[in-house]
């Protein structure tokens, strides 16, 4: 039997050991600048932090918004440089994390300050989903303030490269690894791919195709083992995936990597729904100049991830980063910034005629009871950080030498 969106989305959170009480968010401070830390530099990405800062600054007249992005990799630079400054006290007033077990460390090290006062201030407990409240409590504490919902498992396609080839998308890894035989032999790419993070992006939606939704998930919660047989198979045939992939020449990052499909060099790109807003920006249409469904062997899973807001505890400007927290989760800034962005809102009670072509299926699909709901292991839903640094450092042996029982051996031990 399926487990329920609320229980997929809490697991492992009850398990973390809680800081010391928080000095809470400040109400009257009266700041004119607030610094934000984001990886929201690249197209398809800017555009929507663009929205939502237009939309903070007419809510914000007087408060200068410094915009501390750091570009590449999906967050992995970014988090890089944000954990220096916040080792060495120099936090900025907010900074982008992902809901969920990514944030386990900072909480731990008391880096960040609890905000449900401001929770209950602005009423979001009831305006966002009962399974997502959950993903983001810890104890009694809410970290973070999730602006958007996105989708990992999605296969990319250009409808015009496929027509050519005869072909339409393939419904399992399976079927993909037929279909990329007779891509190949045209001439083109069967699978386009960037740098680490997209690999192993692309290797937990392997992992979803082949296990499923429950055994999936089951190698998060111990209930999978990952020396098992059908993980060992998954993960040979996530080998065979890449053998028909671009990797020997794998683009700086995820856009390039989409570009491929695009100019009609590359039949296939798996990447989450941020690439609806880049291609979008790109002057493309939803079914004309782009196409997309599930993943193979995901379908009605909705592989999800949230980018979220903090207050860092000793941020410099705290008035000014608890309004840049209020946008965040304020309908006119979800509305402003999700239709750019390519994701859904987080909350319930947003205007849904804003979200169009690709949107309009994702905020449906998010919506249905029926939709399984598991978390990204890329994007920090399932795994804490040191655990997917284990896993990151496991995966870059695996795309070499292809050993899949050494592989899935480390990241057993790993998660110990």
């Amino acid at each position: 039997m399926g487990l329920s969106r609320r229980s997929l989305l809490a697991a492992g959170l009850a398990t973390l050991a809680l800081p010391g009480c928080s000095a809470g968010v400040p109400e009257a401070a009266v700041d004119r600048k607030v610094e934000v830390f984001s990886w929201w530099a690249g197209p398809g990405e800017k555009e929507g932090l663009e929205a939502l800062v237009g939309d903070f600054a007419a809510h914000n007249p007087g408060v200068a918004f410094d915009n501390a992005a750091v570009a590449g990799g999906a967050g992995t630079i970014a988090r890089t440089v944000l954990a220096t400054r916040l080792e060495n006290g120099d936090p900025p007033d907010s900074y982008q994390a992902h809901a969920g077990l990514e944030l386990t460390d900072d909480i731990q090290a008391g880096y960040v300050e609890d905000l449900r006062e401001l929770y209950q201030e602005q009423g979001w407990l009831a305006k966002l989903p009962g399974g997502l409240v959950d993903a983001i409590t810890v104890g009694t504490k809410i970290y973070c303030v999730p602006v958007n919902i996105h989708r990992s498992n999605l296969l990319w396609y250009n409808p015009k490269t496929l027509s050519g080839l005869g072909l339409t998308p393939p419904k399992s890894w399976a079927e993909f690894l037929e279909q990329g035989d007779v891509i190949a032999k045209r001439g083109l790419t069967p699978l386009s791919i960037g740098p680490a993070w997209t690999q192993k992006h692309l290797l937990e939606n392997v992992l979803l195709g082949e296990l499923g939704a429950d055994g999936y998930t089951g190698l998060f919660s111990g209930r999978t083992d990952w020396t098992g047989v059908p993980v060992r198979q998954a993960l040979d045939l996530c080998t065979e995936v890449l053998a028909r992939s671009d990797l020997a020449a794998a683009a700086a990052d995820w856009q390039p990597a989409l570009d491929r499909v695009v100019a009609g060099t590359a039949a296939y790109n798996v990447m989450g729904d941020w690439a609806d807003g880049y291609l979008r920006t790109n002057g493309l249409t939803f079914t004309q100049g782009y196409g997309c469904i599930t993943a193979p062997g995901t379908e009605r899973v909705y592989n999800f991830l949230s980018d979220s807001f903090t207050l860092p505890k000793g941020a410099p400007h705290p008035g000014a980063a608890r309004k840049w927290l209020i946008e965040c989760g304020s309908v006119a800034g979800q509305d402003a910034f999700n239709p750019q962005k390519g994701s859904v809102p987080a909350r319930t009670d947003t205007d849904r005629s804003k979200y169009t072509g690709y949107l309009a299926s994702a905020v449906a699909e998010w919506a249905d009871g029926g939709t399984r709901v598991v978390g990204s292991l890329t994007h920090g839903v399932v795994a804490g950080s040191a655990w997917n640094a284990k896993i990151d450092t496991a995966l870059a042996a695996f795309v070499q030498d292809k050993d899949a029982a050494k592989f899935a051996a480390a990241v057993a031990a790993g998660r110990a």
